[in-house]
């Protein structure tokens, strides 16, 4: 019997996307920062904010504990209030079954960002890291 017309290949099954299938993954560094998850209910009616922890970030995702179940949305948008970060926009790569979420920047971080963030970590890893006013 013949494969289903799903089984074959496609033109599209050879397609790539750049930013997701050849971009050089970053590593993580492993932090603990308070954040919030805000995202658009209802359509555009609404914006709903939930608390969250960042457990590991790096200039192109981030991995976030979430303390209750809720249905997040595709995009939604990450802050960062101790850092003085806002509104980092989105989207769930993936949703671990012990509350972990991945989720991919629309922008690379900047290492401004990344270190502000690494100042006002709680994490041991950063402890002696100062913020550059300077530079």
């Amino acid at each position: 019997m013949r494969g289903q017309a799903s089984d074959r290949p496609t033109y599209l099954s050879r397609e790539e996307s750049f930013m997701y299938d050849r971009e050089a993954n970053f590593p993580m560094e492993e932090t603990r920062n308070e954040a919030r998850i805000e995202y658009t209910e209802n359509g555009m009616l609404n914006l709903s904010s939930r608390r969250c922890e960042l457990l590991q970030i790096s200039k192109s995702s981030a991995v976030i504990g979430i303390a209750t179940q809720f249905k997040l949305p595709q995009n939604f948008y990450l802050d960062i209030p101790s850092a003085r970060i806002g509104m980092i926009g989105c989207i769930v790569k993936r949703i671990h079954a012990n509350n972990l979420l991945e989720a991919r920047f629309l922008r690379l971080m900047s290492e401004r960002d990344l270190n502000r963030i690494f100042v006002y970590s709680t994490h041991p890893n950063h402890r002696n890291r100062v913020l550059d006013i300077y530079g």
